[in-house]
């Protein structure tokens, strides 16, 4: 099976839907890597072949406190035989664990280079498709964090560079010092704010969007309980954890739609975030994640299902139903582009 392929920014092609690697780790609770790898193999075979991990993601190690890479060097038994189907990006910059509580970032030269070398040995490659600033370390210039990207570049190690939940203003600065292919950020139905600054500076920049939680963690397919809340780190964002019978009604307005389409929640909710890069005129590529093999090629369907105009309205209304904000309570308000803006 093949799916069409999007041109992101700096001439990057990849499938028109990507696949987000971090759920097939331990972050959303506990998982057996073997069913990882199947999944992944799945993926492939649906003609999703845009792999996105980062060398944060995964099982802590034990005596340790940075990046375990242990999501990586799952995506990397499935490089070992099927390399060439794949675009694959990963991420550098978050130092501490993802749901620790503890968010420390580095984007200094030393630290950006010896990042990449570690993510390549996991991953068992020569080249990163494409790489990304994952947080920024905000007392270091963004420009001096990519000019270290554009090193990785002229040696061959990386092909394209990236940004993830950076604000307008660092990604022109950004851009300025080199292309930028990507900007991997939280949008959704119910997570919009990027669409103030973020996506039109995007658009005007050539610079693609990877989207990620495209289906709000889950939310947005009517599938997430309150006990698996409870029990991972969802548990720790209001919209979750003090909202979650209220945030209901959005998920109302999704199934509706999905009725009327013959479809399911999910292919709404990413059928959405296709249309609303349409509107806004920059390539846009969701990166759902999952556990199971058959919502990969569910997901796959919704790069053919298209919104009448007054679903795609009343899709865009539910935004405003949303109770509770996007960020982590965890986490500092700057820890997202809208805490910056």
């Amino acid at each position: 099976m093949s799916l069409p392929t999007t041109l992101l920014g700096d001439g990057l092609h990849v499938s028109a839907l990507g696949f987000g690697g971090m759920a097939l780790s331990d972050v959303y609770g506990a998982t057996d890597p073997d069913d990882g790898v199947r999944t992944l193999h799945a993926a492939l075979d649906a003609g999703v072949t845009f792999l996105d991990t980062a060398d944060v993601y995964g099982t802590p190690r034990e005596g340790t406190t940075g990046p375990s890479g242990t999501n990586e060097e799952l995506i990397a038994r499935v490089l070992a035989d099927r390399r060439d189907e794949v675009a694959l990006a990963t991420k550098f910059g978050i130092t501490g664990q993802v749901g620790s509580g503890v968010t420390p970032t580095r984007g200094d030269r030393d630290y950006v280079r010896q990042a990449c070398e570690n993510s390549l040995r996991r991953l068992g490659i020569d080249t990163i498709d494409l790489y990304y600033m994952h947080r920024r370390q905000l007392d270091v210039p963004i420009t001096e964090t990519v000019a270290a990207m554009a090193e990785l570049v002229a040696e061959g190690k990386v092909r394209h560079l990236g940004l993830s939940e950076v604000t307008a203003t660092e990604l022109a600065e950004a851009a300025a010092v080199h292309p930028i292919a990507a900007v991997q950020s939280e949008w959704s139905i119910w997570s919009r704010d990027i669409e103030a600054h973020v996506v039109p500076r995007a658009a005007e920049l050539g610079v693609g969007l990877v989207p990620y939680s495209p289906l709000g963690r889950g939310f947005l397919t009517g599938t997430v309980t309150a006990d698996r809340v409870a029990q991972t780190m969802l548990s720790k964002q209001p919209r979750f954890a003090e909202h979650f019978d209220a945030n209901q009604t959005v998920v109302d307005v999704v199934r509706e739609v999905a009725a009327e389409l013959d479809a399911t929640a999910a292919q709404v909710a990413l059928a959405w975030v296709y249309a609303q890069g349409a509107a806004y005129g920059v390539p846009t590529v969701p990166i759902p994640g999952t556990r199971s093999a058959h919502r990969v090629v569910e997901n796959a369907g919704a790069v053919s299902l298209r919104l009448s105009p007054d679903q795609k309205a009343r899709l865009d209304a539910a935004a405003g139903l949303v109770q509770g904000g996007r960020n982590f309570s965890f986490a500092t308000d700057d820890w997202i582009s809208s805490g910056r803006e």
